[in-house]
């Protein structure tokens, strides 16, 4: 499949409709305000073309009734009638939810020419544009999630979208379910290494390490060049929408975690592992990291791609060898489940509290 042809040079090549109620200006806003209002992954994506991994991130399946909006500005991008699944792991559309509030452009940035779509008035990134998509209109947007906010159908009118709620619920030719795409084929074929056809690939990667309470290992991985996001949370369990006091008893098979999202350019996962993952924690103390004892405190590095295991089972080899430890290494390499944020006052604990406690420190 090839991509779409792309039709604008520039983020003002086409304004959107001026109707009643629809009129309304979004205004750009600095790197420095967006800094300060977005998530890490959100500014990657947005103000530096990057692309989320596929399948892990918040709107892939997403399948409520609503609006999907510019996460820099408000403005409305999307319909959910106009979503579909694509099978490739990202949100995907047929078109915009009005002709304008998207812009092409070329992009050659992996040698090949793609379309990319940024939104009108944030001109933030989005996503690309390709012609292998369903009826009606042949095209699947493929966008990410970390650029987008949806509001649901019922807070439309109280977040100031009520001239949009006849484009979410109005009749409108259906999408299609159609897989028969590249990125949707790749998957397919390989669905631990998504990404991997032309057009598909995720700039960014995901992985969940446990080495312990989760406020030590986060306040050091954070801290990491090439990490862009982390978070605590817990991960490896059986039980649903488990909380730190579930998971504190041990009953619930979760770890404390840190989900890490990185720049697998500036900070290869090898390197992640090898100079600070076996370094920040123990890996020979089955269910114990210093006074912490329990199944929640093991060592774990959960992976979201057949690479990422290849490689986390080679690193744990080195470790073994390393001669820095004087006993066997017991650190799980599993795929990684679901995922579940820890509460907001776990979150960053150590920058909240200094001198807080913590087990946790970078072994020589």
């Amino acid at each position: 499949r090839t991509a779409v042809t792309a039709v604008a040079a520039g983020p003002r090549a086409a304004a959107p409709p001026r109707s009643s109620g629809r009129d309304r200006v979004w205004p750009r806003k600095s790197d420095a305000q967006l800094r300060t209002q977005l998530s890490p992954l959100a500014f990657e994506v947005t103000r530096r073309g990057g692309t989320e991994p596929p399948f892990r991130n918040a709107l892939w399946d997403e399948h409520g009734e609503g609006l999907y909006v510019d996460v820099t500005t408000g403005e409305p991008l999307f319909s959910s009638r106009d979503k579909f699944d694509s099978g490739t792991g990202w949100p995907s559309f047929v078109r915009p939810v009005e002709a304008g509030r998207v812009v092409a452009r070329v992009d050659r940035s992996l040698g090949v020419a793609r379309t990319e779509v940024r939104s009108h008035f944030g001109d933030a990134h989005l996503g690309h544009v390709f012609a292998d998509g369903p009826t009606p209109t042949g095209e699947r947007y493929c966008i990410n999630s970390a650029a987008l906010r949806f509001v649901p159908v019922d807070r439309l009118e109280a977040e100031g979208y009520a001239a949009w709620r006849g484009a979410v619920t109005g009749k409108r030719d259906a999408p299609g379910s159609d897989t028969d795409n590249s990125c949707a084929v790749a998957v397919q074929a390989a669905p631990a290494a998504a990404g991997d056809a032309p057009g598909c690939a995720p700039t960014v990667e995901e992985i969940i390490l446990a080495g312990g309470c989760f406020w030590g290992m986060e306040e050091i991985l954070r801290g990491v060049p090439g990490v862009i996001e982390t978070e605590a949370g817990y991960c490896g369990g059986t039980t649903a929408a488990p909380t730190y006091g579930s998971v504190h008893t041990g009953r619930t098979g979760h770890a404390e975690a840190v989900r890490v999202v990185f720049d697998p350019k500036r900070l290869p996962l090898a390197s992640l592992l090898d100079d600070w993952f076996f370094r920040a924690h123990d890996p020979t103390t089955a269910n114990r990291q210093g006074n912490d004892i329990g199944s929640q405190y093991r060592s774990a590095i959960f992976t979201t791609t057949a690479g990422q295991r290849r490689i986390a089972q080679a690193a744990k080899r080195r470790a073994a060898t390393s001669g820095r430890w004087n006993a066997p290494i017991v650190t799980e390499v599993l795929a990684a489940g679901p995922f579940t944020p820890a509460e907001s006052e776990h979150q960053d604990y150590l920058q909240r509290h200094a001198g807080g406690y913590t087990c946790h420190y970078l072994r020589d």
